[in-house]
């Protein structure tokens, strides 16, 4: 009996030897291969590099709409609020292989936002900046008009980076009346895009006051400085507030440089009641596909201007800051009449060259 016992065991332990060595076997030839498949995998990547560093389905930028880049640069400024909508993909990019260098550079700028101060130039740039084929600096850089000793490299490396095909731009309101400007922008770019925003030369006085007394609260009233003589009546239209309000003497210095299809002008009335109409004109004018559409805006009743509603990953709107919207301070209607009837004759010119009446009364 133990003799037939221990012969079971004998087989038994045959049998498990025989298993363990099948099983020992197959893993090893599943190792091989998979390594094989592995190593084929780790030359083809050393081989074929990724084309495009894209974050979210091939678009460059993040949920902020700030452009990320290869070399981990962000450029400054916003891109797109919700470029997932636009249906085009990324801007410039084509579905083929066309051997194009797809990174960014700083570029001297192909548009300028030139004019004019308290006419809606910041509300004009952040509604330009929802757009993915537009680059621009934030800040108001002056160069033209302060900066110019310091040279064009200089400028250049302020402008955010931008991909072939994007529009690099910036503004500066104060290009827009410095006379030595027109012929220093000429001198870096004969093709250069102009942009102004202009608005009722009086209200727009009236705000520009309004500023200055938020910084110097203790400088005379409006129409003590508006006046050379009060009791005359005589305007003093070299006073900043007033002179600024001169469109027509300050785009003739840009006529001498820039012919007249290369200047457009926006309504600041018009980009506040309609801004979606106002940024399809200013897209046209740079040659870019209409993206920036009324979906993009609501109109905030408190601040009484338009805001971008919110972006993609924000619980909050987009607003202008404080500074913008404040209550204007308050002029005598007297004063009031004598600064339009002052305007008019100005006003004619200014509509004549511009080839449109803004309607001021």
């Amino acid at each position: 009996y133990c003799i037939m016992i221990f012969a079971d065991l004998r087989r038994l332990l045959h049998r498990l030897t025989i298993a363990s060595s099948l099983a020992i076997l197959c893993f090893s030839l599943v190792y091989l291969l998979t390594g094989c498949c592995e190593s084929d995998l780790r030359e083809n990547s050393e081989i074929k590099p990724p084309q495009h560093e894209f974050l979210v389905s091939g678009w460059p930028y993040d949920r902020n709409g700030t452009s990320v880049y290869k070399d981990g640069v962000s450029a400054a400024g916003e891109g797109a609020l919700y470029p997932g909508e636009t249906g085009t993909g990324p801007p410039g990019l084509d579905t083929n292989s066309s051997g194009k260098d797809w990174t960014a550079t700083r570029r001297l700028p192909q548009a300028l936002i030139i004019g004019v101060k308290k006419g809606g130039t910041r509300a004009l740039l952040e509604f330009l900046r929802l757009h993915p084929d537009i680059r621009a600096l934030g800040s108001e850089p002056h160069f033209f008009d302060r900066h110019y000793a310091r040279g064009l490299d200089w400028y250049r490396s302020m402008m955010p980076k931008a991909l072939d095909g994007q529009i690099v731009m910036e503004k500066t309101p104060r290009y827009f009346v410095t006379v030595e400007t027109p012929a220093r922008v000429h001198a870096m770019s004969q093709d250069v895009k102009l942009i102004v925003v202009v608005r009722d030369p009086v209200t727009r006085a009236i705000s520009d006051y309004t500023q200055i007394i938020s910084k110097t609260p203790d400088i005379p009233p409006f129409e003590s400085l508006a006046f050379k003589n009060r009791t005359t009546g005589q305007i003093d239209s070299l006073w900043s507030p007033l002179w600024i309000g001169l469109y027509a003497q300050h785009l003739e210095r840009w006529l001498a440089w820039f012919p007249r299809t290369q200047i457009h002008l926006v309504s600041g009335e018009r980009l506040i009641s309609d801004p979606a109409g106002e940024l399809g004109k200013v897209q046209d004018f740079l040659g870019l596909q209409r993206i920036v559409t009324d979906k993009h805006f609501y109109f905030n009743k408190t601040k009484g201007f338009p805001c971008l509603k919110k972006p993609e990953g924000s619980s909050k709107p987009h607003c202008l800051g404080k500074t913008k919207g404040r209550t204007h301070a308050s002029i005598d209607p007297e004063v009031m009449q004598r600064l339009r009837d002052f305007y008019k004759p100005h006003n004619q010119r200014f509509y004549q060259m511009a080839g449109q009446d803004f309607g001021w009364q």
